[in-house]
């Protein structure tokens, strides 16, 4: 992400966020209309109109969405550097505190008129970049202190215990969780279909059907997509460490298989992408 902040208002199309990714910003989703079960981490939500999901984007995550199916959502992505400064002034850094200290959760609101003004926010902020100037400071400081009332919304409504979602699920559903928090723990080891199965005691056909059916993807999909993102972090985050031994340490192989890979999925090799978001940090910090 280029922009420190992006906005999607009512979406309806399907493109690539319908594979597991990751990032490093911040993520504000609203789910409108259709069908869609969300796989964040190894949480699994049958989504409702008017649910909301805060996400701190190094979370693994994805919509699952039934062939022709409708599928409205709203997203926001933002960097949280680029609108701390305003927080700080106001007294409101602890309206990141969610996104800091859960890294994901689901907020129900049943569309009450909380949701409805978010809605509202989100709509203006689309409507701001796509009529401003990128370099215009009067548009940048309207989409701040809109996003400065979108985290208070947000706040507001993750608050109020009559719209937490209920514990309960169905036994389908807490079986691919087991899978997903199981991968989750040992990606780094050698994984296949054969010992997952045999760790969480379920038969190896039941496993791969299960998981594919609920979240979208198989199971040795959600594996790779749990290393890139390791990969991705250690990058980084351990800037001293070798690229060799990210691979390694991400469940990778071989360093050939790991660059391979990285590249095909990322666009770019593991030690451009960590160049890349050293810059992107000094930029963003005036460093």
């Amino acid at each position: 992400m280029d922009s420190p902040l992006v906005v999607g208002y009512r979406l309806q199309h399907m493109w690539s966020d319908m594979d597991f990714h990751s990032h490093r910003e911040y993520e504000i989703y609203v789910f409108h209309a259709g069908s869609c079960r969300y796989l964040i981490h190894n949480q699994i939500y049958d989504l409702e109109p008017g649910d909301i999901l805060l996400m701190d984007g190094m979370a693994l995550h994805k919509p699952n969405v039934p062939p022709n199916s409708q599928y409205v959502r709203s997203t926001l992505h933002f960097s949280p550097q680029w609108i701390s400064g305003v927080l700080d002034k106001a007294g409101g850094l602890h309206l990141l505190h969610v996104f800091e200290k859960l890294h994901h959760c689901l907020i129900r609101t049943k569309e009450n008129q909380e949701s409805k003004q978010l809605e509202r926010l989100i709509c203006r902020m689309s409507e701001v970049i796509g009529t401003s100037d990128p370099d215009d400071i009067n548009g940048e400081i309207e989409l701040k202190g809109l996003l400065l009332q979108v985290l208070t919304v947000v706040n507001r409504l993750g608050q109020l215990e009559s719209i937490k979602v209920s514990g309960e699920k169905a036994e389908s559903t807490e079986h691919a969780e087991k899978i997903a928090e199981y991968i989750q723990k040992n990606y780094m080891n050698k994984l296949t279909i054969d010992s997952i199965s045999q760790e969480l005691n379920i038969s190896k056909s039941y496993v791969s059907h299960i998981f594919k059916k609920i979240t979208g993807f198989t199971i040795m999909e959600y594996v790779m997509a749990s290393r890139l993102t390791q990969a991705k972090y250690l990058l980084e985050m351990e800037l001293d460490q070798p690229i060799k031994n990210v691979a390694y340490d991400s469940g990778f192989e071989s360093v050939s298989h790991f660059s391979r890979y990285f590249k095909n999925n990322v666009g770019m090799s593991p030690k451009e992408y960590r160049r890349n978001r050293q810059k992107k940090y000094s930029e963003e910090n005036g460093i």
